[in-house]
């Protein structure tokens, strides 16, 4: 849930919860689970409904037929836009964490709602799958198609394998150096030579790196890291276009919405607005 909770708002997205199963999880693997009643997990569920609304629902984990049973009711009942089931189905140990009973269920009664299930076992995926349908979901959000939803999530998951080490070697250290660069700098800097210099290499061979790893120039990933941030703030704040604007160190409130504009196609005032 916490791997959700930040994938989502990197990507700019908003996270809202409901449990259905507490674990006892180490690095080594899930040792014991709690599953919630039937009524607490549905409680939580209508909470979130009748508070947010979200347009798209990501299932992870479902454990229990009553629990199976809750979250078919509420799809029916709310209709979100999309429904994305991320089907969790064994352990790091190879260990099963649901019934042949469930997953009958599941298969009669859940699969048939949902946009998109993405099968994976935690063996082969060591939790990297969690955190790509996290991202499938928020570009779903966004508008995207499914196909280019699982486009933008498979590059997205490159480049946190990426930051997490997977891959070796000085482009992939620079890779994770330059990201982190921005995510310090993006409120007073967006000039891809200023970044370059701070990292000691040339633009062009920074742009070599990040076209390798994420198929993207420099000055696109600083791009999005702002159109994330602007998005972020005009979902969940209410200062105004002019606040944001220099919050996130445009020259002005006009400024700002060209750049919006460009990136999504529709001032930051109307997005504002579909979005609330």
């Amino acid at each position: 849930m916490q791997a959700d909770i930040k994938t989502i708002s990197e990507l700019g997205g908003y996270a809202v919860t409901a449990i259905t199963s507490i674990t006892v999880q180490t690095t080594l693997g899930i040792q014991e689970f709690y599953d919630l009643p039937a009524e607490i997990v549905s409680g939580q569920i209508d909470a979130v409904m009748n508070d947010v609304q979200p347009e798209v629902v990501k299932i992870g984990m479902v454990r229990t037929l009553d629990v199976v049973d809750v979250i078919v009711r509420a799809l029916q009942k709310y209709r979100p836009r999309h429904i994305v089931f991320d089907a969790v189905v064994l352990s790091s140990q190879g260990d099963a964490l649901v019934s042949d009973e469930v997953m009958q269920a599941v298969r009669q009664r859940l699969l048939p709602l949902c946009t998109l299930v993405i099968r994976h076992d935690e063996k082969q995926m060591h939790g990297l799958a969690n955190r790509y349908s996290s991202a499938v979901a928020v570009y779903l959000s966004k508008g995207e198609t499914v196909e280019q939803a699982q486009a933008l999530a498979r590059t997205y998951m490159n480049t946190q394998i990426v930051r997490t080490g997977d891959l070796q070697g000085r482009a992939s250290e620079l890779y994770r150096e330059f990201l982190d660069a921005i995510a310090a700098h993006l409120h007073t800097n967006n000039d891809v030579h200023f970044y370059a210099d701070s990292l000691n290499v040339s633009s062009r061979y920074l742009a070599q790196v990040t076209r390798r790893i994420s198929g993207k120039a420099p000055k696109a990933i600083i791009d999005d890291y702002m159109i994330r941030e602007i998005e972020l703030q005009l979902n969940t704040t209410n200062r105004t276009i002019q606040e944001i604007a220099y919050s996130c160190g445009f020259s002005s409130q006009a400024h700002l919405t060209k750049f919006f504009k460009k990136m999504r196609g529709v001032s930051p005032t109307s997005f504002r607005k579909v979005k609330r």
